[in-house]
Parts: structure tokens; C-alpha cells; sequence
């Protein structure tokens, strides 16, 4: 059986979850501003729960609802909320962001998403993986339309994409009237090139605030900025 994934002030069940723990995911989580104190928190598509666990830690938001609509990581979810010490402020609903969007009549400080993304044409055994993995599990479109209606004016939607998607992403995201205010590239190394885009989505239009973090200067050697971003988290930093 596959362990639990061990952070400083939490552990995450994995098994049940074809997406298991990564580096983005646990980049999102600690880069996503918390500087407007959020009261509710959307995590959409939360696989095992780590995005909403991470904020947990690093915020006092009353209110921190998470959307799976896989069954096995649904269980896994809520599950490992249970299991934290956050327990009372963390809710997983089993449905679809179309249905919840359609149903819910609240709206959200802040919204964060991992979003399924390998639009490439290649398919593997599991369909769990894949639905997972796959944008057109949930489309880039349905996405962003589904956050313009569920964030609160002054809110913020805080995402992770690929960087040859960031461009396509950005003009979808304008439509819906969301604009990037602050974005975070990252490589592997510093020659690698640019492998993901952190994007912070608001309804106002402003300069953007653009930086880079390196992960790592040679294999297993992590840069200051990527320690200082994760060391909260990660046992061994």
C-alpha cells in the first residue's frame, strides 16, 4: 500500500487518487496570496484534498469547500480532512463544477484549482488517471466561466497551468472578465526552459507582477526561493 504523504502539520492519503502528490500542487498551495484574509475558500478538483489542507495551515478562512467528482478521491478527501486538525473547517462536496456552479448560491473570496491539464493526444490504461489528467474532463472555458460566477467581486482565483498554455488560458480568462495580476513561471533548473504558469486571476485590470523560480541549481540542490517558498510544508526542507 502506498504510504501517506507526510508534511509538517498534516499527512495526505494518496491511495484512492489516480493524481498523487507533486511539486505543483504544493507550489500552488503555498504561492495562492492570502494577504486579503480570506473567509471562503473553493478548491476545485481537489484529488486528495491538498490544496484545501494547505490553506487550512496557512490561513484563517472559516469556510474551505473542496469539489471531486471522482468517487475514490472523493472518499480519499474527505477522509483526510477528517484525519487533520482542521477538520471543522473543511467540506468536500461529490458532484461537478457544472452542477455545483449551477446549484450553489454562495460565492467565494478565494478559488484555486490544479486543474486537469495534459490536452495532448495520448491516452494511458487507467481512466481514472486520465480523467485526472485531461482538460477535457474539465475544459479550460467551463472552468474559468464557472469561477467568473462563483468568486466574489474583489476576489481571487489562483491557478496552475503549463506555460504553453498560459497565453490561451489568459485570453479565455478575459472573456470572463478575469485578468492576471500576478504570475509565477517556473523551471527545474536554470537552463531549463519555462515548465509551469502560477496565475492569480482578479475582475480588475492591473499591471502584472511577473517572476521566475528556479526549483533546483543541480539534482536534489533547491534553491533559497523554492526552500523559502515550501519550507513550511515539506519535512525535509
Amino acid at each position: 500500500m502506498l504510504k501517506p504523504f507526510k508534511f509538517k502539520q498534516f499527512q495526505v492519503n494518496q491511495d484512492q487518487c489516480a493524481m498523487k502528490i507533486g511539486t505543483d500542487s504544493v507550489l500552488l498551495g503555498a504561492w495562492t496570496s492570502i494577504e486579503k484574509l480570506p473567509f471562503s475558500v473553493l478548491d476545485i478538483g481537489s484529488g486528495t484534498g491538498i490544496l484545501s489542507l494547505m490553506l487550512a495551515q496557512r490561513s484563517n478562512a472559516e469556510v474551505i469547500d473542496a469539489l471531486e467528482i471522482d468517487d475514490n478521491a472523493y472518499e480519499q478527501c474527505v477522509d483526510n480532512f477528517e484525519h487533520s486538525q482542521w477538520g471543522d473547517r473543511l467540506f468536500c462536496y461529490h458532484a461537478s463544477l457544472e452542477e455545483f456552479a449551477e446549484e450553489i448560491e454562495d460565492q467565494y473570496n478565494l478559488i484555486i484549482c490544479n486543474p486537469p491539464f495534459y490536452s495532448e493526444n495520448y491516452k494511458t490504461e487507467s481512466q481514472q488517471r486520465d480523467l485526472a489528467r485531461f482538460n477535457d474532463a474539465m475544459p479550460f472555458e467551463h472552468l474559468l466561466q464557472s469561477v467568473s460566477k462563483l468568486l466574489i467581486q474583489d476576489g481571487l482565483f489562483s491557478v496552475i497551468i503549463p506555460f504553453k498554455e498560459e497565453e490561451r488560458f489568459v485570453s479565455l480568462a478575459s472573456k470572463f472578465n478575469l485578468y492576471p495580476n500576478r504570475i509565477l513561471h517556473v523551471k527545474g533548473n536554470p537552463t531549463s526552459e519555462i515548465k509551469r504558469s502560477l496565475i492569480e486571476f482578479t475582475f480588475n485590470k492591473s499591471d502584472i507582477k511577473k517572476e521566475v523560480l528556479i526549483i533546483e541549481t543541480e539534482r536534489h540542490r533547491y534553491t533559497e526561493d523554492y526552500i523559502n517558498l515550501t519550507k513550511d510544508f515539506y519535512l525535509k526542507m
